[in-house]
């Protein structure tokens, strides 16, 4: 862990509790009309960051906490939080984390290197894709481009407003919400939301 990892380690709780009072990037929406997604995610594939690729139709049976990440950021810290949540629902809920360098170059490292940086760190068991893009564009993700694009997930435009943007998706691969970086993998609201029936 660098020097600046360390100090942004140190900092995410008083980043968390700033950003929460002033109300930044703690957006949360939710597919209250229970709108069924136009095209499958389960047709899509999961290009992890061991090189090995996985269909997202293996997955089907769960729900999944989908979370683009990165090494640099302040909301790094989150990557505890996600392996405690990934700990307490392994048998409900699978987490998948997405690094990507689409704000501010926030991850700099290779596969091998983020993959090292999150075991050592945080230790970080649940999976993580290969790095790429997650923000609107020719090479964005097309797992993101999925949940970004309402055209095919059914009802969501909203992409990663930063680093950390969660998206959760149902059991039978509809997605339900959309959660900002500030929200915490912790927060009541996201518990609620992965303790909610089928």
């Amino acid at each position: 862990m660098t020097f600046k990892q360390k100090i942004l380690k140190a900092a995410y709780p008083l980043l968390m509790k700033m950003t929460n009072r002033f109300g930044a990037r703690n957006k949360a929406l939710q597919n209250t009309g229970k709108l069924k997604s136009i095209t499958s995610i389960y047709d899509l594939s999961l290009h992890l960051n061991n090189g090995q690729r996985v269909s997202m139709n293996s997955f089907k049976g769960k729900k999944i906490l989908l979370v683009n990440t990165a090494s640099n950021c302040g909301y790094t810290g989150q990557y505890s939080e996600l392996q405690t949540l990934h700990e307490v629902y392994n048998n409900q809920l699978l987490i998948i984390g997405f690094p990507a360098n689409d704000f501010k170059e926030q991850e700099k490292g290779s596969d091998e290197e983020i993959a090292g940086f999150c075991k050592i760190n945080y230790g970080v068991t649940f999976p993580l894709a290969a790095k790429s893009s997650v923000v609107k564009g020719d090479d964005q993700n097309a797992i993101f481009n999925w949940l970004s694009n309402k055209g095919k997930n059914g009802w969501n435009d909203q992409q990663p407003s930063w680093n950390f943007s969660k998206y959760l998706v149902d059991e039978k691969g509809n997605l339900t919400n959309y959660f900002d970086p500030s929200v915490s993998p912790l927060s009541e609201q996201i518990v609620s939301a992965v303790n909610a029936a089928k």
